[in-house]
């Protein structure tokens, strides 16, 4: 059966343009999807019912459906799923004091009812018979990653078109209706890699002028000498414009010569680079920007547009049927940049309803860090990335880093992320999932630890896991591999079977309070967290530690003030990374499969190779990589390499050694509640097939 793209009834549209929100589809389907500027005729105005205007959305219209979607793939008992192309039009009033912490939205141009308008992007995408719960995925960058995130899906970023794009089918299979809710505000109109990008078209302020920075760091191929590069917001003036320039981070900014720029127009600068600079340097441009938009009003699209769909009973809303709501449950989860916008969005108390209800029962937030975003903030930049390289004084992770209120020595702060939603009683359940490089990189110790570096336990309604071996962000079908630039081969540890696990608790924890596995993240009172030090090795290792090129470098965690434009750091919190077993392996985390029962070394962090490795001057780590080094396979290879790890022989004798190994470890995390027995299984066939180590 063919899937057909149907086009809500014409009707006449008041509100405002959005973005570009085209669903990319399979090949045979793109010529329908691409009527784009038709599909703003197509719409179902919703009628302006009080159900409507208490949720803040004034207007839902539906552009287009398409049913069955995925090439009519069936999910089981769920039948086939419906894919809903959307948009929603926010009303927002300044004087509500849940939109109080929304900067600048006093500034924004209104409407004749006094309220501050924006446009944003959705997509639905639900099964025949739904399970009752809406799980809301946050874009990233305007794209769809819960699927190359959760189900095994190959990354084309949301595409939505073919059968396989749905990778395992487990969301759909397990009934839950899934939704992505445009808030980003400074999108490209196309999420690239085949998927469009969703977004919010937010208004402009008038008259707004003010101090903005640019940072870029250019790849080893862009090896042209000039380099044009966009701008963040057009300039208000050229008038004491600056760049600067600086080999690594510790390193102070300079103005070499040979170092240029010139305007091309108001939101384009070509940058001359010096002679003598490496390939990644640091290239960094100040000047006095304009037309800022209220980029906070994205979160509250997050909140707003979800207790809609949720809530609402209006035809207007697809998930209503017979004038009553049909989602009892409301998940979110984000992952990377939208895992940091969702750490914003408890912080800044939005989980509150317009009647003071939560908004998400809970959140499952996937490899933040103990990082934010910048978005709520004038002439903000969502995008930003902070991370071992580049971008690390955009202001992402002050204080409060931590979900549990502590007391900042420095500034003599007290706070927390849940202070806000506390004092209204809106606080959602929370699971944290973080890789082993956000221990590195993103400063993960933060969420447990006090800005003293002392332990800080965890709320009772939030968990965290730590994924022991891996990268940020791992392919289902991801191997070891060399990567230019970094000493050992990549870490190819996916965590999508411990997401699974955990979205299913998830739902059981709100659902029915059942609780939810305990968390296993390294801390300070047990002493599986320790400084970047040689320490975290046992101490007779110092063999692993070269053998891994560890230079003991983790990326400062500094704290700022970017009132003048170019940041200026004013101290640092001390960050703490996990203590190794004698394999190298951290300790306090969750060890999936092929981590528990190792065939090598999987380690979070990849020592970069621009520089040579020299503990008292360290070159950095590889931006998002782990590293992998793979044990020796006898006694004799391991001796001849100096390699203090048992080989593969010393450790399991016989393959079915190695494979009774893997069912042990595969029970003892279903015990737990970290694995299904669907992955379970999965990962015993991967042993007796020899690939479950992902090794080249």
């Amino acid at each position: 059966m063919r899937s057909r793209l149907q086009p809500a009834a014409p009707c006449h549209l008041t509100a405002p343009q959005a973005l570009p929100a085209v669903l990319s589809q399979s090949k045979s389907q793109r010529s329908a999807w691409s009527l784009g500027t038709k599909l703003a005729g197509w719409a179902v105005a919703a009628a302006f019912m009080p159900s409507l205007a208490q949720a803040q959305v004034s207007r839902f219209e539906v552009l287009a459906t398409e049913a069955p979607a995925l090439q009519a793939r069936s999910f089981g008992d769920r039948g086939t799923a419906t894919k809903t192309l959307a948009r929603a039009t926010l009303a927002l009033d300044p004087a509500d004091p849940r939109n109080a912490v929304i900067a600048d939205l006093a500034l924004a141009p209104r409407d004749a009812a006094g309220r501050v308008t924006a446009v944003a992007d959705v997509v639905i995408l639900q099964p025949q018979r739904p399970n009752g719960t809406l799980l809301v995925e946050v874009p990233n960058r305007g794209r769809k990653l819960i699927g190359p995130g959760f189900d095994n899906a190959p990354p084309t970023y949301g595409r939505l078109g073919e059968a396989a794009d749905a990778g395992t089918g487990f969301l759909l299979a397990q009934g839950y209706t899934l939704a992505w809710i445009g808030w980003q505000g400074d999108l490209p109109a196309s999420g690239g890699k085949g998927a469009a990008a969703l977004g919010i078209n937010l208004p402009t302020l008038p008259g707004v002028t003010g101090p903005s920075r640019d940072e870029w760091v250019f790849t080893p191929k862009q090896t042209e000498a000039e380099q044009t590069v966009k701008l963040a917001y057009p300039a208000a003036s050229r008038e004491g414009a600056q760049l600067t320039v600086r080999a690594r981070l510790q390193d102070p900014r300079s103005q070499p010569a040979g170092l240029a720029f010139r305007f091309v127009d108001d939101q384009t600068i070509a940058i001359t680079r010096p002679a003598g600079q490496p390939a990644d340097a640091i290239y960094e441009f100040t000047y006095t920007a304009r037309d800022a938009k209220p980029m906070g009003m994205g979160l509250a699209a997050l909140r707003d547009v979800a207790h809609f769909l949720r809530h609402d009973t209006s035809a207007a809303n697809p998930l209503a049927a017979g004038g009553k709501p049909t989602m009892q449950t409301l998940l979110g989860t984000g992952i990377s940049q939208s895992g940091r916008v969702l750490r914003d969005f408890v912080y800044l108390g939005l989980n509150e309803s317009a009647d003071h209800r939560p908004v998400y029962d809970g959140l499952l937030l996937q490899i933040p860090g103990a990082r934010r975003s910048y978005t709520n903030a004038r002439f903000a930049q969502p995008a930003r990335n902070p991370g071992p390289n580049s971008d690390d004084l955009y202001p992402v992770d002050q204080f409060p880093m931590a979900y549990a209120t502590s007391t900042d020595a420095q500034t003599g702060r007290t706070d927390g992320l849940l202070q806000r939603c506390t004092a209204t009683s809106t606080c959602p359940r929370i699971m944290q999932v973080d890789s082993e490089y956000e221990m590195w990189a993103s400063h993960g110790s933060h969420s447990v630890t006090d800005p003293q570096a002392q332990h800080l336990p965890l709320p009772a309604n939030v968990r965290a896991y730590l994924v022991a071996g891996t990268p940020h962000f791992a392919a289902f079908d991801a191997v070891a591999k060399a990567e230019a630039g970094c000493l050992l081969p990549t870490s190819p540890i996916y965590a999508g079977p411990l997401m699974r696990a955990l979205l299913t608790r998830m739902d059981a924890w709100v659902r029915s309070g059942t609780e939810p596995p305990a968390s296993q993240y390294p801390n300070v009172a047990d002493g599986t967290l320790v400084p970047a030090d040689h320490t975290i090795f046992p101490g007779q290792y110092h063999g692993l530690r070269a053998l891994l090129g560890y230079q003991g470098y983790a990326t400062p965690s500094w704290r700022t003030d970017s009132a003048s434009g170019l940041p200026t750091v004013l101290g640092q919190y001390p960050v703490l990374v996990p203590r190794t077993d004698a394999d190298g392996l951290a300790l306090g985390a969750v060890r999936l499969p092929a981590v528990a029962v190792p065939r090598a070394t999987y380690v979070g962090w990849n020592a970069k190779t621009t520089a040579p490795i020299d503990p008292q001057n360290p070159s950095g780590i590889c931006t998002q990589q782990g590293a992998t080094l793979p044990l020796a396979a006898t006694r004799a290879e391991r001796l001849a390499r100096k390699d203090p790890r048992p080989s593969i022989a010393e450790r399991y004798p016989t393959p079915d050694h190695y494979i009774a190994a893997v069912r042990a470890a595969t029970w003892r995390l279903q015990q737990q509640g970290l694995l299904l027995p669907a992955d379970a299984e999965a990962a015993v066939r991967e042993a007796q097939a020899g690939t479950l180590a992902r090794l080249p």
